[in-house]
C-alpha cells in the first residue's frame, strides 16, 4: 500500500455515513478527505452533511478513471445489489486493488468469484462506528492477509476490532454485535412506551427510558463487572427491580429466551441474504 492509501466508498447510506463519520473524527484512521471517494447516487442524510463539509469527492457511478490507483474498495451496500455491482465495478478496479466488504452473509468464496483473485476482508460492524463506540469483527481469504493492518486501523477508528479465522462465525457476530444496537433501542422504546402507559407524561417517559439505557451502558464500559453482576448489584431482593426482573425472567424462558431466539433469527437471515441467486 502506498503511504496514501486511496479509498473508494462504495455505498454511503446509514453505514456508510457512519464510515465515513468515524474515519474523519480521528486521525488515526489515515483517512484524509484527498483520500477518499465516495460512490452512491443517493448519498444518505449524515454521507451527505460530511461531503459537503469536507469537501469529499463524491460520484454517483464509478467509473475506471475515478477508481485509477484506488488501494482499497469498501463496500457498504446491501447483498440484493451484490450483482449489479460487482458486474459493473470488477472490471474498473486497479489489479492490485483489495476489497473490505460490510455486507451481511456474503462469503468471501461468492465475493471472490465476482470480483477475482484479490485480497478480500468481510467485516461486521454498526452504525455506532460514528462516534467510534462500535464494534468489528472480521475474516480475510489468504490474499486478504496482506491488508488486515489496512482494516485494522480503518475499522478501529470506529471501536474496537476483532478478528476470526472461521467464517461461519460473522454471521453470528453480526446477529449479537451489528443488529446489537436496535436491541438496545427497541428496549428504550419499550420501556419509555411503559413509563408512558403507567402515567408519565410522553417527554420524561422519553428522557428517563434514555438516560437508563445510556447509564448502563456507560457503567458496562466503566466497570470490570459482568452484565450479570452488574444486574445483581441494581437487584434489591423484594424490591421494585425484582419485582420487574421475575416477570422478564420469567414463562417459558422469558427475555433471555426471546434474546436467544431474536439473535438465531438475524444469523439465520444472514445466511439467506448472502446465499447464491438461483441459477448460479
Amino acid at each position: 500500500m502506498s503511504t496514501s492509501t486511496k479509498i473508494a466508498l462504495i455505498g454511503a447510506g446509514n453505514m456508510g455515513g457512519a464510515l465515513i463519520a468515524g474515519w474523519l473524527r480521528t486521525k488515526r484512521s489515515g483517512v484524509a478527505p484527498p483520500d477518499l471517494l465516495v460512490v452512491d447516487p443517493a448519498p444518505g442524510d449524515l454521507a451527505q452533511d460530511l461531503i459537503a463539509q469536507y469537501q469529499l469527492a463524491h460520484i454517483t457511478a464509478a467509473s475506471a478513471k475515478a477508481l485509477a490507483g484506488t488501494d482499497l474498495v469498501v463496500l457498504a451496500v446491501k447483498p440484493q445489489a451484490l450483482e449489479k455491482i460487482a458486474a459493473d465495478l470488477a472490471p474498473l478496479l486497479p489489479r492490485d486493488c483489495a476489497i473490505l466488504s460490510l455486507m451481511a452473509g456474503v462469503t468471501l468464496t461468492r465475493q471472490a468469484g465476482l470480483f477475482g483473485d484479490r485480497p478480500i476482508v468481510r467485516a461486521m460492524t454498526n452504525t455506532a462506528a460514528a462516534i467510534g463506540a462500535g464494534i468489528s469483527v472480521c475474516v480475510a481469504n489468504e490474499a486478504g492477509a496482506s491488508i488486515k493492518t489496512l482494516t485494522t486501523r480503518l475499522l478501529k477508528a470506529g471501536g474496537p476490532v476483532e478478528w476470526v479465522n472461521d467464517e461461519r462465525l460473522i454471521g453470528a457476530a453480526t446477529a449479537v454485535a451489528g443488529s446489537g444496537p436496535a436491541y438496545a433501542y427497541l428496549l428504550a422504546e419499550a420501556l419509555a412506551g411503559a413509563g408512558f402507559g403507567e402515567g408519565l407524561p410522553r417527554d420524561l417517559a422519553d428522557k428517563l427510558a434514555r438516560q437508563a439505557i445510556i447509564g448502563a451502558g456507560a457503567l458496562l464500559a466503566a466497570s470490570d463487572k459482568t452484565p450479570q453482576e452488574l444486574r445483581r448489584a441494581a437487584t434489591s431482593a423484594g424490591g421494585t427491580t425484582q419485582a420487574a426482573i421475575d416477570v422478564l425472567m420469567g414463562g417459558g424462558g422469558g427475555l433471555p429466551e426471546l434474546i436467544r431466539q431474536a439473535v438465531s433469527a438475524a444469523e439465520r437471515r444472514s445466511r439467506q441474504m448472502g446465499a447464491e441467486p438461483p441459477g448460479r
